[in-house]
């Protein structure tokens, strides 16, 4: 029978000095049982999935205060958020918090939001939220159903409601998603502190409703509640009290992601997230860039290799095309966690453990399960796991999505095929 378990992990941890290592590839032996008991403990009455709580204790211990490491940079953690810390989306929770409550500023044309808007999106937002309201006054969404819709449509499936393509273009698709940049670019015209506030009520009317709530944005009906992941609560405790610099590495609007981060104790220095460009004092739909991809409207963000260059840049100080690149041993993360093949680059590039939070997508388990260098950890979702897969995953033949979009096999570090996976952690 399928367990369920209360949390997700997501989290990225950096190796130690080079020199605090037998080797590039060797971690530091494991901590006597002695030592162990004062090192800081994940709580044992919170459960895992399998010996998943040990496997992540053992990377604690080695590259914690107590693997015996002295000097140099710290370990650093960094956790994808929405499903890995949090149970639901907190950027779907923000917008449909905005559309209820008329927060969305009319922009002087939709085309303006996004480089890769189609003809056909930008007819059917200006047709369904009309013209009448100010260029820069908010629309009236709590009550045009259809305005409401249309965006929503657009963000949740990357297609109008009459089922036109939203987005279309050249972009590289392991490094942005036009889907993605656009949420940021619909709240141009605010200030930075006024989208937080819209994310911190969002923030405090999902964490009130009851587990497994809906509401309804237009006529789409979405999860209506977030939960903070218990486990995810504790790893993050666990790992600052062993001396680990933990972040949070998200997808989402920066603001956004800044009004839920303190609810695991990590501040605005250690939230990274779609960091919009900002004009006399107001986000604009500009976006910054990453490594040697410059500010845009969105070519280079958070999201799968842009995961990689944003830690490499922020955490490492990593500088220019060199921010894309797996770094050495010494510059890379020690433990990394997601969800989704959105995550998958930066999990990948751990060196001590590579938490994968089962929600079926295709790449990330194709490595967990396949388990490479033996650190990977597969753990089913903690609230409402998904059921097992039927059949295998299709490693060898589509499960890896190349810049241009094409599917092909995902291949091991040594350029090997990865084959077929069965689902286990389910």
């Amino acid at each position: 029978m399928r367990k369920k378990y209360a949390t997700a992990v997501g989290f990225v941890i950096t190796a130690a000095l080079a020199a605090s290592v037998p080797s590039a590839t060797a971690a530091p032996a494991a901590p006597s049982a002695a030592a162990r008991a004062h090192c800081p403990q994940l709580d044992k009455n919170i459960p895992w999935f399998g010996t998943n709580r040990a496997k992540l204790q053992r990377m604690i211990d080695e590259r914690g205060t107590c693997s015996g490491r002295t000097g140099g940079p710290r370990p650093v953690a960094a956790f994808d958020w929405d499903n890995t810390v949090v149970k639901n989306d907190i950027t779907d929770a923000t917008l449909a918090w905005a559309l209820k409550h008329d927060r969305i500023l009319r922009p002087k044309s939709w085309k303006d939001t996004s480089k890769w808007l189609t003809p056909a999106a930008d007819r059917a937002l200006t047709k369904a939220c009309g013209t009448s309201v100010p260029v820069g006054k908010p629309l009236r969404t709590s009550k045009n159903v259809r305005c409401a819709d249309e965006i929503f449509e657009i963000r949740e499936k990357s297609r109008t409601m009459a089922g036109d393509a939203a987005f279309a273009g050249d972009w590289n698709h392991r490094r942005t998603v036009p889907a993605y940049a656009w949420i940021p670019q619909l709240f141009s015209g605010h200030t930075p502190a006024e989208l937080g506030k819209i994310a911190d009520r969002a923030r405090t009317e999902q964490l009130a409703a009851p587990v497994g709530s809906k509401q309804t944005v237009g006529t789409h009906t979405i999860a209506g509640y977030v939960r903070y992941y218990d486990q995810q609560k504790d790893l993050i405790r666990t790992l600052k009290a062993a001396g680990f610099d933990v972040y949070i590495v998200s997808a989402s609007s920066e603001p956004i992601a800044e009004a839920w981060s303190g609810g695991v104790g990590l501040d605005k220095a250690h939230t990274i997230g779609i960091r919009s460009i900002v004009k006399k004092g107001k986000l604009t739909p500009g976006i910054k860039g990453c490594g040697d991809v410059k500010d845009g409207m969105g070519e280079a963000l958070p999201y799968m290799d842009g995961k990689r260059c944003m830690i490499n840049e922020n955490i490492f100080k990593i500088k220019g095309a060199k921010a894309w690149q797996k770094q050495d041993f010494a510059h890379r993360i020690a433990l990394g966690a997601g969800d989704a093949d959105t995550d998958v680059t930066f999990v990948d590039d751990a060196t001590g453990a590579h938490l994968a939070i089962n929600r079926n997508k295709a790449e990330l388990m194709c490595r967990a399960y396949d388990n490479e260098d033996g650190r990977w950890v597969a753990n089913p979702m903690f609230m409402d796991p998904m059921p097992r897969k039927s059949g295998k995953y299709t490693c060898s033949t589509a499960a890896y999505t190349r810049p241009d979009g094409t599917v092909v096999p995902v291949r091991r570090h040594d350029g090997s095929v990865i084959p077929d996976q069965l689902d286990s952690a389910a």
